[in-house]
């Protein structure tokens, strides 16, 4: 409320002064009238005393930002001013009260009401000044109409008694008004935090302290980890005690003077205290959010239901002359999701390191957005060899030549697209490129048996990616080459709805498609799944293969891996193919189809039919 408080008060003192310095030329001219011009000269100097002052702490206020201190400084002389204002009203109805010549007493009673109402009206967002100045101001009426002596006198007495209580309650009523509709406005009705609109301000503020005290601050954003999952799965009203819980217990670990607010959802965020020294300081805050973490993970108890949950907190630290409120909150967003993508349940420090993977991330996606229209993507193919090495197949491969970046490595562009959704028009357009170049080469006679392509999961669960497969494959690829065809997906289909890509799997079978499981034992594999899956190939991951002439473990996993296919009748491909050893050792215990750049690097199409051209001869010669 601090922020909107100095404003408002700031926002009386340019009425009020216009209210004092023309109406009190009035009082001037009724003071000649009635033989008091000397007093009420002097009383109108004070007034354009104290409305100069009034004019250049309005001024101040504007003229630059303050910090907290520079703004409590100017509060409580703002106070002043005010108490000297209306102490000057209520010198000339002292002064005019004993007139009555021109009926100056009559002016002063109606001085003093008047010099109430306003108080009531402009001053009622600060009890500090409505409270003493409104009784005040009608307390002098009280007195000046009970020392009339008569009954009358005595009746308006009790009527201005009266009056002053009415615009004290007045005051005392829009002043609690203010309070609610402020509170509603800047805190979370759920939790009772201050909400994202108030959090902004004090940000702003905090940057502004800084820049004149020096030191450091930080950001401290939390998200809790897989909320959603509670709110599906428990309704909302689980989730929203929930949320009350995680704010009361962040609330009682926080130090003294922390801001903790919501910014919407299951995400908090913090403002820190000031540091005096980052070197010193950042362990500390390190340690904090920690604390916070392991306080987070303590057994929920909500409407019957224990809960478990932790939360990842990203942290951004201040130094003195950042200006940028929102900036600051996003990169905070960033080291939260670094802290997500780390494994979850962790703190991430924003550093200039991450900040520049961030630009160039987002530049890579910006421009990845035009390389299809701009004709930028395009294939090469990883020959895939048989046990007698001979070329019986080939890998799709995307490549990005963008002409601002350059080359651009699909271990970057790929993700980024799967993160952004694009994948799913640039997996079109891999596929209809692909089946261009399959048709090419069976009308050619080119002797591959098979071809395959990458399949991302996002692109798999896309609702018209079946549709789209469909329109290419009847656009492209008469029945013989669709046989030839092989989707190569990894296993993070086990985490999606496993009936759901069984159906989209069984639907291309229709069309002659084969699957392949991708990286196979790397990740979520389970022979119960394995056994659901309609896939006929597994490939090898090269993490075996590139560790087997060192690593027992490895070794026994490619075994293990090995056994596993011959159980299921599948097809197994070894891909990352270094050297004689590792070729020779998957081959004779039963592996059929090999990759790696022993045996042949990715090549353009011309390259390939050349090699395919050249192992068709050595076949035709042997045999």
């Amino acid at each position: 409320m601090e922020a909107r408080f100095h404003d408002y008060i700031h926002r009386q003192i340019l009425p009020l002064v216009l209210l004092s310095v023309f109406p009190g030329l009035g009082y001037v001219l009724l003071g000649w009238l009635g033989g008091v011009l000397q007093p009420a000269l002097w009383w109108y100097l004070g007034i354009l005393g104290i409305s100069g002052w009034g004019l250049i702490l309005h001024r101040a206020y504007r003229r630059r930002a303050l910090a907290r201190w520079e703004k409590d400084r100017w509060y409580r002389l703002v106070l002043i001013y005010y108490y000297l204002l209306f102490l000057l009203w209520a010198g000339i109805f002292l002064v005019y009260a004993g007139e009555s010549r021109a009926h100056l007493d009559y002016i002063a009673v109606f001085t003093q009401i008047g010099a109430s109402a306003v108080a009531s009206t402009f001053l009622y967002p600060e009890p500090r000044l409505f409270r003493p100045i409104i009784p005040f101001m009608m307390l002098l009426l009280v007195g000046f109409f009970a020392l009339l002596g008569t009954s009358w006198g005595y009746v308006l007495s009790v009527f201005a008694f009266i009056l002053g209580g009415v615009l004290l309650y007045g005051s005392e009523r829009s002043h609690a008004l203010l309070l609610k509709t402020h509170r509603q406005a800047t805190h979370d009705l759920l939790t009772g935090l201050p909400n994202r609109q108030f959090f902004s301000d004090q940000l702003t503020q905090t940057l502004v302290d800084l820049r004149y005290q020096g030191g450091f601050s930080y950001l401290m954003l939390i998200d809790l980890d897989h909320f959603k999952t509670v709110n599906d799965s428990l309704g909302h009203e689980v989730g929203d005690g929930l949320l009350k819980e995680v704010a009361r217990r962040l609330r009682s670990e926080l130090p003294a003077g922390c801001l903790l607010a919501r910014l919407g959802g299951d995400e908090f965020i913090i403002i820190g205290r000031r540091l005096p020294d980052l070197g010193t300081g950042e362990p500390k805050v390190v340690n904090l959010a920690q604390r916070l973490l392991r306080v987070l993970k303590q057994t929920y108890v909500v409407r019957g239901h224990h809960l478990y949950i932790s939360a990842s907190i990203g942290v951004r630290f201040i130094a003195a002359g950042e200006r940028d409120a929102g900036k600051l909150i996003r990169e905070a967003d960033i080291a939260m999701y670094e802290a997500k993508a780390l494994g979850r349940d962790g703190v991430f420090v924003f550093s200039e390191e991450v900040s520049a993977e961030v630009r160039e991330h987002l530049r890579v996606e910006r421009l990845l957005h035009f390389a299809i229209e701009n004709g930028e993507i395009g294939l090469v193919f990883q020959p895939i060899y048989d046990g007698e090495r001979r070329l019986v197949g080939a890998e799709c491969l995307a490549r990005w030549h963008s002409r601002e970046l350059g080359e651009v490595s699909p271990m970057t562009f790929i993700p980024i697209a799967e993160q952004t959704g694009l994948i799913v028009e640039l997996g079109r357009h891999i596929l209809e490129l692909a089946f261009q170049q399959l048709r090419q080469w069976h009308e050619a006679g080119i002797p591959l048996q098979q071809f395959s392509v990458n399949i991302s999961i996002r692109q798999c669960m896309h609702q018209r990616f079946v549709q789209d497969v469909t329109e290419l494959a009847q656009r492209y690829l008469p029945e013989a080459a669709r046989r030839k065809l092989v989707f190569e997906i990894t296993e993070t289909v086990i985490r999606e709805e496993l009936n759901r890509v069984v159906s989209v799997m069984q639907k291309l079978q229709q069309l002659g498609i084969r699957f392949s499981m991708d990286d196979f034992g790397t990740g979520y594999s389970a022979l119960g799944y394995l056994k659901r899956l309609p896939v006929q190939e597994l490939k090898i991951d090269r993490s075996f293969v590139e560790d087997l002439h060192q690593d027992e473990q490895s070794r026994a996993m490619a075994e293990a891996i090995l056994g596993i296919a011959g159980f299921l009748q599948l097809t197994v491909v070894a891909e990352g193919i270094e050297n004689e050893a590792q070729f020779s050792f998957l081959r004779d215990r039963g592996c059929a189809l090999f990759q790696g750049y022993w045996l042949g690097r990715p090549q353009s199409a011309g390259e390939l039919e050349a090699l395919a051209a050249a192992s068709a001869s050595r076949v035709e010669e042997t045999a």
